[in-house]
């Protein structure tokens, strides 16, 4: 009889079934670990939560008065007879991959990550184990990433072009992660920055958990627009089209986003400056962060799960996609703050990226069961 895997893919999320513990479960359970605090990995509903020290505030602002644990990376929990430790995943402040051990037995929950240094997040660091669970938003070879360095001196020099134009800027990131990142990497010295509420909210609860912060104005009715418009303005996605944006016209409005990339993504969005800016590892990211963990067997929780397993595979791993309800951060992050973006998905693949996404076997929860069903033609079985 084989041996029962330390973790399972379940129709709640993913299990440990001798720790009695969930990680990032998208149904309400009695003990959930966090990767992270995004809408789509931290869920109402849960009796007991664990995750990072720098997560704390955030996770309280956006899911009330839960029980929270927190530690600091690095730091080890045992969960009847399990060993847990957080380490950096890089994504967002206070985002972590989350090692399960039992019996020399190790696995890793990457949640998101990217293997570039933002400035801000604790940067990514590998974590050997013999399973990782990975994200894969961007695994398609299309997808590499400039410098960060590059991206903002291209923000920056915009930035000054609009001043000496009269032209207001709106640059649009999601309100966790994206935000901050824009904000401790623009070049202070040509103006201040304001900030939509959803945004200034989320910067105050990390400054509550002592993160520092470069110095914001919150938009408010009493702003003076003439003041706002001489510096750069923050807003999160669901602001775009809004008469929130509208007010501060005529402006020039600038969108970060890996989706930035893709052919046509701008023009849909109607921003006049798309930023390829994400905080995902991108093809060769991905492909790097895996082999340091020196894993045997990677499972894909989502993204471009059926090119990049077969990647893998020809590689020589032994790589599965799993079907999860994890998404992209910037269609679930302004839902945790209460409002709408149904002008926020991902941009659907071109022609030529749907003809590389061929069926594969996927990996699909059983009702009520601690295993998966594997579906080799691209239909849930659930």
């Amino acid at each position: 009889m084989a041996k029962k895997p330390l973790l399972e893919f379940t129709d709640k999320g993913i299990y440990c079934a001798k720790g009695k513990f969930y990680i990032d479960p998208w149904k309400p359970v009695d003990d959930a670990v966090i990767t992270h605090a995004h809408a789509d990995h931290a869920y109402p509903g849960n009796k007991h939560y664990l995750a990072q020290h720098f997560s704390r505030e955030v996770l309280l602002y956006r899911l009330g008065d839960i029980q929270l644990q927190t530690v600091a990376y690095g730091e080890k929990v045992i969960k009847n007879g399990v060993e847990i430790s957080l380490h950096p995943a890089g994504h967002v402040i206070g985002s972590a991959q989350i090692r399960v051990e039992h019996l020399g037995e190790v696995w890793v929950v990457s949640g998101d990550y990217k293997v570039e240094d933002d400035g801000v997040s604790t940067p990514f660091e590998p974590v050997r184990c013999h399973h990782f669970i990975s994200e894969c938003t961007f695994g398609m070879p299309v997808y590499k990433w400039k410098p960060q360095a590059q991206v903002f001196d291209d923000i920056n020099n915009w930035w000054c072009n609009n001043l000496q134009n009269g032209v207001a800027t709106v640059l649009v990131g999601y309100s966790l992660g994206k935000a901050q990142r824009i904000l401790q990497n623009l070049d202070l010295s040509l103006g201040k920055v304001y900030t939509h509420g959803v945004i200034e909210n989320t910067n105050e609860a990390l400054r509550r958990n002592g993160i520092l912060l470069n110095p914001t104005e919150r938009i408010t009715p009493d702003t003076n627009k003439e003041d706002a418009r001489k510096g750069i303005i923050i807003a999160p996605p669901s602001s775009v089209g809004t008469t929130w944006m509208r007010k501060f016209m005529p402006y020039s409005f600038g969108y970060c986003s890996g989706w930035m990339a893709i052919r046509g993504a701008k023009r849909r969005r109607a921003a006049d400056r798309g930023f390829v800016l994400s905080d995902h590892a991108d093809w060769d990211g991905l492909i790097n962060a895996i082999s340091a963990t020196d894993c045997e067997s990677v499972y894909l929780t989502h993204g471009y799960t059926a090119t990049f397993a077969r990647y893998l595979n020809e590689g020589g791993y032994d790589a599965h996609e799993v079907h999860t309800l994890y998404g992209d951060d910037e269609e679930v992050d302004g839902a945790a703050a209460g409002v709408s973006l149904a002008d926020d998905t991902p941009p659907q693949p071109s022609p030529e990226e749907r003809e590389l996404e061929e069926p594969s076997q996927v990996l699909f929860f059983k009702e009520g069961l601690g295993e998966a069903s594997v579906n080799t033609e691209g239909e849930d079985m659930s």
